[in-house]
């Protein structure tokens, strides 16, 4: 009986640390929607793209992106300039970094995605 009552608990104890783990955000991702909640304010941030540093503005009004703006980038404007424009729109719906990168622009998507994490996070 002893064993049964002991297998029972040790049985619950990993079933709830299993449902923990999977529900927790990643770390990152909590700070940055923490971020988002705090102020209604302009934030600049940049990370590499494919042809160098990608700078960006956001706009954050009530916790979300409300705009994004493309401050300077030497991303060719037809592949590069293109797929920025293309996740502005789908970063600002969406209200998330967590989005594909454009195939065909892979590293200036990344660089874009990554100036946008970086322009939340400047604030602290």
């Amino acid at each position: 009986m002893k064993y049964v009552l002991f297998s029972f608990v040790l049985i619950v104890i990993f079933l709830t640390g299993c449902v923990a783990l999977g529900s927790r955000k990643s770390l990152k991702q909590a700070q940055i929607e923490q971020k988002k909640q705090e102020s209604d304010q302009v934030y600049e941030g940049s990370a590499f793209g494919y042809r160098g540093l990608i700078y960006v503005q956001i706009h954050l009004n009530g916790g979300s992106i409300s705009e994004i703006t493309v401050v300077d980038s030497d991303e060719d404007r037809f592949v590069g300039g293109a797929a920025m424009d293309e996740l502005i729109e789908t970063v600002t719906e969406l209200n998330s970094t967590d989005v594909d990168v454009i195939s065909g622009a892979t590293i200036t998507s990344k660089g874009f995605l990554e100036a946008v994490r970086d322009a939340i996070m400047s604030h602290e």
